[in-house]
């Protein structure tokens, strides 16, 4: 067999849609051609890398592949108890989204209005217990066979905050997935923090100053583009809020990409950045068609769907572009990431 291939994994977060990522690794780590050196990842993201991170210490890639599906198993069956699921009209008319689930709209007039430190003052958060109970973060930080990076957002400051493997803790990747209007800001020595989609979904330095790597892989599963104008105060709030979750991630690889193109033709060094090759597997085809309450759904047949259309899309970018890797970018920044020949 051809020597592995390594690549660096960038995650975003997105609540259950999260699942498409989990697909994504699954395939990824069932393909012997491919090995993942580090992962960037933020809320939903961050929740697959430290999974993975941690199964990785006891085992090898079949291990991870068991230790994701065991994970997100855990998230459906704490979901079963939630008020906040489908309609028996949406479920016969087979949609995904919660817009009509009266826990959906309950919970989402609530945040609009009341402030999580009075809904839920005593701050309970299931996702916490079920990361918890499925990782060992001494054993996250002590793995040796990968790099991992999860994003928050200081509080006061503002400011991107990156939590290395070494320093990773059950706080760290909670404070990644910390939405303000749902839970209160996570507290790590003594600064606040707020999910990290706000400055980082994910960030992308530190695999480029961190791995070996010059291939990263953006998994991306909050839409760029959708043909529908949002007209409702919630579809414009829902639309907002995509558009804000890829704000740091589309500014980052275009000053990469600005970078490589003109100062590259300057003749001027500037170091890990010039190497760097940006590849992306898009859950656009999948999430276009659902609205954002979707990322609320933890039905374990939604999150099975999810997870198949994650490997599917690896799958086919895999035949696409599996030469491209250590060769040439297979991302086109200009026509993904810039709206026209103007923008700069």
């Amino acid at each position: 067999m051809t020597d592995k291939k390594r690549i660096d994994l960038a995650l975003q977060g997105g609540g259950a849609h999260g699942a498409f990522t989990w697909g994504v690794m699954d395939c990824l780590l069932e393909d012997e051609r491919i090995e993942i050196e580090g992962i960037s990842g933020t809320s939903a993201g961050a929740m697959n890398g430290v999974v993975m991170a941690d199964a990785l210490t006891r085992g090898d890639e079949s291990t991870a592949r068991e230790a994701l599906s065991g994970f997100w198993r855990a998230v459906s069956q704490a979901g079963m108890t939630s008020p906040v699921k489908r309609t028996p009209l949406d479920i016969l008319r087979g949609k995904w989204s919660l817009d009509t689930s009266p826990g959906y709209i309950a919970m989402d007039l609530m945040s609009r209005l009341v402030s999580p430190y009075q809904f839920n003052p005593f701050n309970f958060n299931p996702l916490r217990h079920i990361v918890d109970d499925h990782v060992d973060f001494a054993r996250v930080r002590a793995c040796q066979d990968l790099k991992l990076f999860v994003t928050a957002t200081n509080v006061r400051s503002g400011k991107q905050r990156v939590f290395t493997r070494e320093e990773m803790s059950l706080d760290a990747v909670m404070a990644s997935a910390c939405l303000p209007t749902v839970y209160q800001a996570v507290e790590i020595d003594g600064e606040a923090y707020w999910d990290g989609g706000y400055t980082g979904n994910p960030a992308l330095f530190p695999l480029m100053e961190h791995c070996d790597s010059r291939d990263i892989v953006i998994v991306q599963i909050n839409p760029i583009y959708r043909e529908e104008l949002p007209t409702s105060a919630a579809a414009i709030m829902n639309r907002l809020n995509e558009i804000t979750f890829n704000a740091s991630l589309i500014k980052e690889v275009r000053m990469v990409a600005m970078m490589q193109r003109r100062l590259i033709d300057a003749d001027h060094d500037i170091g890990c950045f010039a190497e760097t090759l940006f590849h992306r597997i898009s859950a656009d085809d999948t999430v276009s068609d659902l609205s954002v309450s979707s990322k609320l759904n933890a039905e374990w047949a939604f999150l099975c769907y999810l997870r198949d259309r994650g490997r599917a899309a690896t799958a086919d970018w895999l035949d696409a572009h599996y030469a491209d890797l250590g060769n040439v970018s297979s991302l086109d920044v200009e026509s993904v990431y810039r709206e026209t020949e103007t923008d700069p």
